[in-house]
């Protein structure tokens, strides 16, 4: 295996354990709005945003 293959496995298996652990329901205040949903919808939520943002600012 590639070292660039392990290094995303690696960092995909600490990112579920720590989305698993956190599972409280949260409120997030944004100006007007007001969300709560689950922790885990929250950090998946945010993680897609990050990995989206990283493909297109490193896309050549």
């Amino acid at each position: 295996m590639k070292p660039k293959v392990i290094i995303i496995l690696a960092l995909s298996i600490i990112s579920l354990i720590f989305i698993l652990q956190n599972s409280k329901v949260v409120t997030i205040q944004l100006l007007f709005w007001t969300v709560s949903a689950s922790r885990i919808i929250m950090i998946l939520g945010l993680l897609f945003i990050g990995f989206v943002v990283g493909f297109l600012l490193g896309r050549k």
